[in-house]
């Protein structure tokens, strides 16, 4: 059955459009015409305008686009949303919001001791992948998938906590690094273990386990969430079944390696930046020793 059944609102989120318009132009007003009225303001390079941008349009593409509507109706749509919002959308974020705003809002009093303990290494792992394993708890997952509230909730903190786990990895503060070389392989290889155990679960399952996805009444509640109530009366629909191909089984096992594929992927990526700018850092150390041995000076 189309996706088209469900109409506009549902497929495209244009509230939800309009307001990351706002929040864009918002951005570009702070950082570029009012941006003489903050203290210790720098002009906006193009990568920070180009990293953020393009947060924003990912942002709308996984939580705003037909995929939205689809993760709600196939478990694998759910998870490409997961592995993008937690582990690609992060990332562009703190790239794109120039050094000085985060130096503002992390000086702020109520802010400072919170995200100075949240973004230790340990703290940040711990919480991060505690949460997201957490949430794919059959129990927990039906619970928080049909309630708004919830739902909205436990997405912006999983989120928060997302920027803090990579954070330690790749924060444009130099004054905010606290692991740097070999440390943060493994600070990458520890990450990717600790998110393991979930992907696994739902991988090696040998039953559908979400009710969400599986129980007709439960899976209406949650496609309650991205669809009009008015839209979503006049369909006679039995069950998600009536959009995917798969069986449930298949389609829970697709989701986990989709996850696992994402996951790796983007800490592959991080590992080898990681890996170049430390090589590149000893490089430059060994060179300067060198020159320094071959041009003693004497220092008076």
């Amino acid at each position: 059955m189309p996706l088209s059944i469900f109409g506009f609102r549902a497929l495209w989120s244009p509230y939800f459009f309009l307001a990351l318009v706002l929040l864009l132009i918002l951005y570009f007003l702070v950082t570029v015409k009012f941006r003489h009225r903050f203290a210790n303001s720098e002009p906006l390079h193009k990568k920070e305008a180009l990293f953020f941008s393009s947060a924003i349009l990912v942002l709308y593409l996984i939580k705003g686009s037909p995929l939205d509507l689809m993760g709600h109706l196939m478990f694998y749509a759910h998870m490409i949303q997961m592995g993008v919002l937690y582990l690609v959308v992060p990332i562009l974020f703190i790239y794109g919001i120039p050094k000085w705003m985060w130096r503002s809002f992390i000086a702020l009093p109520i802010v400072k001791p919170l995200f100075r303990f949240f973004t230790k290494p340990l703290i940040a792992l711990i919480f991060f992948n505690g949460l997201f394993s957490f949430y794919h708890i059959p129990l927990i997952f039906d619970v928080i998938k049909v309630d708004m509230t919830l739902h909205t909730v436990y997405t912006i903190i999983l989120f928060l906590f997302a920027i803090c786990m990579w954070w330690p990895l790749i924060t444009p503060l130099p004054e905010q690094q606290r692991i740097s070389g070999l440390k943060k392989v493994g600070y990458i290889f520890a990450d990717g273990i600790l998110l393991t155990p979930a992907c696994a679960l739902i991988i090696f399952a040998d039953a559908p386990m979400y009710a969400t996805y599986s129980d007709p009444h439960a899976w209406g509640q949650a496609l309650a969430l991205c669809v009009p109530t008015g839209t979503l009366a006049g369909l006679n629909l039995s069950g998600p079944e009536m959009f995917n191909s798969m069986s449930l089984l298949h389609d829970q096992q697709l989701g986990g390696v989709i996850m696992k594929i994402i996951q790796e992927i983007v800490y592959g990526y991080v590992l080898a930046l990681v890996f170049f700018e430390w090589y590149r850092k000893e490089q430059s150390d060994e060179k300067e020793a060198e020159n320094q041995l071959m041009n003693p000076r004497t220092v008076e």
